[in-house]
């Protein structure tokens, strides 16, 4: 926290893959996490329902709309995910086979199998 009693937190949203749009902002003390979004104005393009469907975390942890801000903190807008992560690795693995992919895809030469 600054002197004056101000918070530094960051505003973090990805609209597409690949793209990343952040916003650094100063809030007063007990500031929540949505007046911080709402300042940011990194939402203001979308649609409501598309807001309303939104996840928010703060460093990688689940948060409220009304919790409570610290100095430092990292605010991050979460949108759904297209494809599960678990079936995006079956189908990836399945194109790539089983020689070309995981643990064991590069070996040592005169190395054993699985080491």
């Amino acid at each position: 926290m600054t002197p004056d009693g101000t918070l530094s937190v960051t505003v973090v949203y990805a609209p597409a893959t690949r793209r990343i749009e952040q916003c650094q902002l100063s809030m007063k003390n007990g500031a929540l996490v949505a007046e911080a979004i709402f300042e940011s104005k990194l939402l203001n393009a979308l649609s409501a329902d598309l807001v309303d469907a939104l996840l928010v975390s703060v460093w990688g942890r689940k948060a409220g709309l009304k919790d409570r801000l610290r100095d430092g903190d990292r605010i991050e807008i979460l949108r759904d995910l297209r494809v599960d992560p678990k079936v995006a690795r079956r189908e990836r693995f399945a194109k790539q086979g089983a020689k070309s992919a995981g643990l064991f895809a590069r070996r040592r030469v005169g190395g054993k199998a699985g080491y």
